[in-house]
């Protein structure tokens, strides 16, 4: 059974192409995850663009999602989810990608 996984790709309201995903990625969904990350950085290298992952909506991802992310890491910058920041820091994405935490959600 997949995991629970939506992804999209949009223009920011500063103008930057951005892969949102939102829910968990691993093995049952990292293929969609793959494709959808392939096609982005594809389309934001066409115009020279630097490609902004959103994971600020996943609070979990495999080791094969981290491996999809080393492997466009001189295209892409990430947004994380908190629960997210020690894994790709020990992974050493951190030190290849900019990685910046998401912002905190608000308090109504």
């Amino acid at each position: 059974m997949a995991t629970s996984l939506t992804l999209d790709t949009v223009r920011s309201d500063d103008g930057n192409l951005t892969l949102v995903a939102a829910g968990e990625i691993d093995l049952s969904n990292i293929d969609a995850f793959d494709q959808a990350l392939g096609a982005a950085t594809a389309a934001a290298a066409s115009s020279g663009e630097t490609l902004v992952v959103d994971l600020s909506g996943v609070e979990y991802l495999d080791s094969a999602a981290i491996n999809a992310l080393f492997n466009r890491a001189d295209h892409i910058r990430v947004i994380a989810h908190r629960l997210l920041m020690t894994s790709l820091t020990v992974s050493g994405l951190a030190e290849l990608v900019t990685v910046e935490p998401a912002p905190a959600p608000t308090q109504d």
